[in-house]
């Protein structure tokens, strides 16, 4: 329980890619954001899987379905999608569930973190 309330401040609501502008466009994905914060990570690990099929390197998908698996307490999943995440060839600024924005592998490297604390 400690590690998904933990993990629940790194849920991605969206996506953008990174850009050196003033007023980046931003690109939003679901991540099935709204079905973990729901209560649902069993539900949203079908979807994000899914969509991991057409998608294996996107970060903001591998940090929600790390989040998505540790809710249910399969930590060694959580812990390779994190790790996916931060290997990503692909790499995004994101908007976490606080409204934050910050770099995908950032992100991933925090979530992984959170991980392996609550794992100790």
């Amino acid at each position: 329980m400690f590690a998904s309330a933990t993990l629940a401040f790194l849920l991605i609501a969206q996506a953008g890619p990174s850009a050196a502008t003033t007023q980046p466009d931003i690109e939003t994905r679901d991540v099935a954001y709204e079905t973990i914060a729901s209560g649902e990570a069993r539900e949203a690990i079908v979807r994000l899987e899914e969509a991991r099929a057409e998608n294996p390197g996107d970060p903001a998908l591998l940090i929600n379905l790390g989040a998505a698996y540790a809710a249910v307490g399969d930590y060694q999943l959580a812990e390779q999608a994190y790790r996916d995440a931060i290997a990503s060839d692909d790499r995004y600024e994101l908007e976490l569930a606080s409204g934050e924005w910050i770099d995908s592998r950032h992100a991933a490297r925090l979530a992984l973190l959170s991980l392996e604390t609550a794992a100790d």
